[in-house]
């Protein structure tokens, strides 16, 4: 379900103008897109703030001038030092369309005996329903032993979701971590052989 939220249109655009609506405690954005002009809008910053600040990719139902529009956040920027938003970029989207969009990868369980589980994809990209796209995809590594690699293939990804990248992609790789001693001794043992057959 898509969160409600008030804008307004803006007329005055530029750095200056920016600063002025964030001093006072508006948000500038902008919505494009379904073949429609972009509009230039704003937002309460506190409001705009807490709809996108734990999903990347908010769907939000706009309300500007009494109309309503369904819209996806594509961009978020963010003072590096203020942690405050600056500006937000969003999309136009229908209910009943797909969106391609980048979700969050995450693991649960624990890997069998010492071996330990890693990302080797932080985000997959995918087609999701504008309004039902998943706030992160959870792989279960419950039990998967030293050596076991999942692709992308192998992921369950929700109802009507369908990942964009290449099924044999790498998406979480088990292993039980090498002492360092080991892995100098397996990277010296090529060097060792090629000095013993140069002896000979």
């Amino acid at each position: 379900m898509a969160d409600a939220i008030k804008a307004e249109k803006r007329d005055a655009f530029g750095k200056g103008a920016a600063r002025k609506l964030r001093a006072a405690g508006r948000t500038p954005a902008v919505v494009y897109g379904l073949g429609e002009d972009p509009a230039h809008i704003t937002f309460d910053a506190h409001e705009i703030f807490m709809e996108v600040r734990s999903n990347a990719n908010a769907v939000l139902t706009l309300e500007v001038g009494g109309k309503k529009q369904l819209a996806l956040v594509k961009d978020v920027q963010i003072n590096p030092l203020s942690r405050e938003i600056e500006h937000v970029d969003l999309l136009r989207v229908k209910a009943d369309q797909k969106v391609e969009v980048e979700v969050p990868l995450e693991l649960t369980g624990v890997p069998f005996g010492q071996a330990i589980a890693t990302l080797e994809l932080l985000h997959l990209l995918v087609q999701a329903p504008a309004t039902d796209i998943p706030e992160q995809i959870v792989i279960n590594v419950e039990g998967l032993e030293d050596g076991t690699v999942l692709h992308v293939s192998d992921l369950e990804l929700p109802a009507d979701v369908i990942a964009e990248v290449d099924g044999e992609e790498v998406a979480v790789t088990v292993a039980v971590p090498r002492e360092p001693e080991a892995e100098e001794e397996a990277a010296s043992a090529p060097d060792e052989e090629a000095a013993s057959e140069a002896a000979e």
